[in-house]
């Protein structure tokens, strides 16, 4: 058993968006669901895409390569309240981690087109998972300052403040 450490992730493919910037973009999948990317996976990964095609949503798990740095205390692109960087899903994080939901539009060779676009482009991509409802959903009664948000009038897109 390795008792090391060091943990070190390879890049499986390189998601593509239209977003060349870390500003302007939408914040969570469900604000970017009229957006289109691309998974541009590495070759040598091509065969873990089989079965995937008759799968509606994936979880992309990628890294917020344009950050090194963070705070434990933010401010979230939908609050103005100082949060607990765990309590939110501010990109600047200690490992730089960053999960999103999207909808699989195609898969052509190493190329998986998507919908709900939230993420810069040549991000690189370190997993994708299925996302399967019977799973992963789970009603909660408890979301903390998330059920306080106004889901009308909150923030879409991001600012400069990551």
């Amino acid at each position: 058993m390795n008792t090391s450490t060091e943990v070190i992730f390879n890049p499986i493919g390189i998601i593509k968006t239209e977003f060349k910037d870390t500003v302007g973009i939408p914040i969570q999948f469900c604000f970017g669901r009229d957006h289109v990317g691309e998974v541009e996976l590495y070759s040598q990964y091509v065969d873990g895409l089989k079965d995937l095609n008759d799968i509606q949503y994936i979880y992309l798990i990628y890294h917020f390569n344009r950050h090194s740095d963070y705070k434990l205390i933010v401010k979230p692109y939908m609050d103005e309240t100082p949060r607990g960087i765990f309590a939110t899903r501010a990109p600047k994080r200690p490992n730089g981690i960053g999960l999103s939901i999207v909808e699989i539009i195609s898969i052509d060779n190493n190329i998986i087109k998507f919908k709900g676009v939230d993420m810069v482009d040549n991000t690189p991509l370190l997993d994708i998972k299925p996302y399967v409802p019977k799973l992963d959903h789970v009603e909660s009664d408890k979301n903390g300052w998330y059920d306080f948000v106004n889901n009308n009038g909150q923030k879409k897109i991001s600012d400069d403040r990551f």
